[in-house]
């Protein structure tokens, strides 16, 4: 039991590591070959905190644990809006300025209601991950398209803040080793994630689920963390919001369409009856919150979403087997 804490947290360390190295390297690559930084900054940058989660979710579905790789995205988007950006907002309020945020937050419903819709009948389906993975492609290309329209217009604060994170004066010979690491890593710390988790989860009698919803959702999420508490530090509330507004729609189009593509599976009742509805509702306090007149999510609301997260997770933890 002891050993498999230890691989777990080890498992958890190099998803994280490796995930940021691999972006890094493909980043700097992309801008040494000449991508526009914006192509690089909405797709490289904006995907880049969501590869823990679909690298689980891959090595779970493949695993024969589709409802530990469902539990892994509807966790992580509980997580990313109640405790991520709930902390990052009694931490510094957060002020709501991009317009590129007020667009993708309906869109972030829009998606959210679309999971609901699949996860109704509790079968996650292979031509039900296959629309998942379309509609995520047509998702980044129509960002594209918008994002490219407003810099014309005149540049949006959140494509300044996307575009100061590439790095700069990277070798590609540099880039590409660290392309090779994370490509490497990232696959083998997964699966020593996920193994680890399956251990964990039988000696306490936890099922798949749970699993999924607490441990490695929290894991998994750390990039995120990491991310809007440095956005915060540099005074890029936008771009602290905006990750978390991207990794949900990454999650639900792409990470929960990759174990119906390759495990589809009869899921848990509670994924929907449950702890679809805990997303939803902590997706319907983020917008109230960020399109209000203030624009902005103050500290109190903060506390509001810690709390949130912290009677949800205590819900799971009580009910193990659920």
């Amino acid at each position: 039991m002891l050993e498999a804490i230890v691989l777990l947290c080890i498992g958890l360390a190099l998803l994280v590591w490796s995930a940021d190295r691999l972006v890094f390297g493909s980043a700097a690559l992309a801008k040494n070959l000449g991508v526009a930084p914006l192509i690089i900054g909405m797709t490289i940058l904006a995907m880049g905190s969501s590869a823990p989660e679909m690298m689980v979710s891959a090595t779970a579905a493949l695993a024969g644990k589709t409802d530990t790789a469902v539990g892994n995205v509807l966790g992580s988007n509980i997580a990313n809006i109640a405790f991520i950006l709930g902390l990052t907002a009694i931490l510094k309020p957060l002020s709501i300025s991009s317009g590129i945020i007020r667009r993708e937050l309906p869109l972030m419903m829009v998606v959210t209601l679309i999971a609901g819709a699949l996860l109704w009948d509790s079968y996650l389906g292979f031509f039900e991950g296959v629309l998942l993975v379309v509609l995520f492609i047509i998702f980044i290309l129509a960002m594209l398209k918008i994002s490219k329209n407003d810099q014309k217009a005149g540049q949006d604060i959140l494509l300044e803040e996307q575009e100061s994170e590439i790095p700069d004066g990277v070798s590609n010979m540099a880039a590409g080793v660290w392309i090779v690491i994370g490509l490497v890593l990232l696959p083998y710390a997964a699966s020593m994630l996920v193994d680890s988790a399956v251990t964990i989860a039988k000696h306490f009698g936890m099922s798949d689920l749970v699993i999924g919803l607490t441990i490695i959702a929290v894991g998994t999420s750390l990039p995120e963390l990491a991310a809007s508490i440095a956005s915060i530090h540099k005074g890029e509330d936008d771009m602290a919001v905006g990750n978390i507004i991207g990794s949900n729609v990454f999650n639900i189009l792409a990470v929960m369409g990759i174990p119906g593509v390759l495990n589809p599976s009869v899921l848990s009742p509670l994924a929907m009856g449950r702890d679809f509805y805990i997303m939803l509702g902590v997706s319907v306090l983020l917008v109230l919150m960020a399109l209000g007149k203030r624009r902005r999510i103050n500290r109190v609301e903060g506390l509001v979403l810690i709390l949130c997260f912290v009677a949800y997770q205590g819900y799971l933890l009580y009910n193990l087997s659920a």
